[in-house]
C-alpha cells in the first residue's frame, strides 16, 4: 500500500491517535480530513496541523454521520482510505443498573456502529479506486477485556470482529482492510482513566508503526503490549482475564 499520495479521512482526527495518524500522514505527502465532535479541538487540531481539512461531527448520531459521509463523498472524491478511530472509553458498574450505562456518551454508536456505517457506507466507493483502504482501530482490550469496562471492551471485540468479515468479504476487491490494535496510549480517551502510574505509549509510537504496516501491507498492526493481549487470548484467556483484572 502506498503511503503517501492518498486522500485519507480520520474520525477522531483532533486528538489522540487520530492527531497522530494524521500529522504522520500529512508529513508523508497526503491530503487528510479529520471530524470531531469538539469544535474547539478541532480549531487547535488546525492551528497545530494547518494542512488538513476539519469537519465537526457527532459519530453517536446516526443522521449527523449520513450527513458527514454525504458530505465527504461531495467534497473529496479522490477519497481513498478511511480510518475508523473515533473512540470513547467508560467505567461502567454494572451492579448500579443503568443509571451509569446511559448517564454519559454513547460507546455502542461511536465506537462500534460508527465504523460499520461508515465502512459500509465508503466501500463501494472505495472499491473504485486504484488502491484503497478501511483501517478500523480496535484495542487490545477487544482480545482481553477489563471488566471495569464492559462496553469499551465489548465494542472493540465487535470492531475486531467486524474487520475480520469486512477484510473477507472485500478480498476481491482494491480494499485492503487493515486493524490497528493499540495497548494502553497516552490520551485523553476516558477522561483521564489511565492510571497515574502508567500512562501508556505516546500516539505518534502508534501512527509510526501504522504507516510502517501500511507500506508492508500488513493487515493487522499490533503495536506494543497489545501483543500480549492478542497471544493471551489464543493461549490461555482464563488466565490472561485474570491477570488482568486481578
Amino acid at each position: 500500500m502506498k503511503i503517501k499520495g492518498n486522500t485519507i479521512l480520520i474520525t477522531g482526527g483532533a486528538t489522540g491517535i487520530g492527531f497522530a495518524l494524521a500529522d504522520a500522514f500529512v508529513k508523508a505527502g497526503n491530503e487528510v480530513i479529520i471530524c470531531g465532535r469538539r469544535a474547539a479541538k478541532l480549531a487547535e487540531a488546525k492551528k497545530k496541523l494547518p494542512q488538513i481539512a476539519t469537519k465537526q461531527c457527532d459519530l453517536s448520531k446516526k443522521d449527523e454521520r449520513e450527513a458527514f459521509c454525504n458530505w465527504v463523498k461531495e467534497n473529496y472524491p479522490d477519497l481513498n482510505i478511511v480510518i475508523n478511530n473515533a473512540g470513547v472509553q467508560r467505567f461502567i458498574d454494572l451492579k448500579k443498573g443503568t443509571s451509569q450505562l446511559f448517564a454519559g456518551e454513547d460507546e455502542a454508536q461511536i465506537n462500534f456502529k460508527a465504523p460499520i456505517h461508515l465502512s459500509t457506507f465508503f466501500a463501494p466507493l472505495l472499491a473504485k479506486k486504484k488502491e484503497a483502504a478501511i483501517i478500523n482501530v480496535s484495542s487490545g482490550l477487544g482480545f482481553v477485556a477489563i471488566a471495569a469496562m464492559p462496553v469499551y471492551c465489548a465494542t472493540k471485540a465487535g470492531v475486531h470482529s467486524f474487520t475480520v468479515s469486512l477484510r473477507h468479504q472485500l478480498k476481491d476487491t482494491s480494499v485492503k482492510v487493515f486493524e490497528i490494535v493499540p495497548p494502553a496510549v497516552d490520551t485523553e480517551l476516558g477522561g483521564g482513566s489511565a492510571s497515574e502510574d502508567y500512562k501508556g505509549i505516546p500516539a505518534s509510537e502508534v501512527a509510526e508503526a501504522t504507516l510502517k504496516a501500511l507500506a508492508k501491507d500488513k493487515y493487522d498492526i499490533i503495536v506494543g503490549e497489545a501483543r500480549n493481549l492478542v497471544t493471551g487470548s489464543k493461549k490461555n484467556f482464563a488466565k490472561a482475564f485474570e491477570e488482568l483484572n486481578s
